[in-house]
């Protein structure tokens, strides 16, 4: 067991790294003219804005799916057919708030029905 003293110790270790991997981004990338004065680092930033949301949010969608068809069949169907309305209310208005409360809210109309 540990003492209060180590406890302590382990707590603010944990969240100075915690807090230093929040600021990092913001330290290193301050500079619009990139290190090596031609923009290298602010491209980069550029081209992992345009990829990243688009790749994370397949990858968490993809995710989803496929636990929710090994947990349960049924459930997996409602999530599918939430993923689809959310799909046609999106591509049909255009809009993210809309598209995304549609689905959740059919998929809650369908996990309590």
């Amino acid at each position: 067991m540990n003492s209060v003293t180590e406890a302590l110790g382990m707590v603010f270790a944990m969240g100075a790294v915690i807090f230093f991997c929040r600021a990092f981004p913001f330290l290193f990338f301050s500079r619009n003219s990139g290190v090596d004065g031609k923009g290298g680092v602010k491209r980069l930033i550029d081209f992992a804005e345009k990829i990243i949301p688009p790749v994370a949010m397949t990858v968490l969608t993809f995710n989803i799916m496929g636990a929710s068809f090994i947990a349960d069949l049924r459930d997996g169907f409602f999530v599918l057919g939430a993923s689809a309305v959310t799909a046609v209310l999106h591509l049909w208005k255009r809009n993210f708030l809309i598209s995304i409360l549609g689905g959740t809210a059919l998929y809650m109309i369908l996990c309590r029905l």
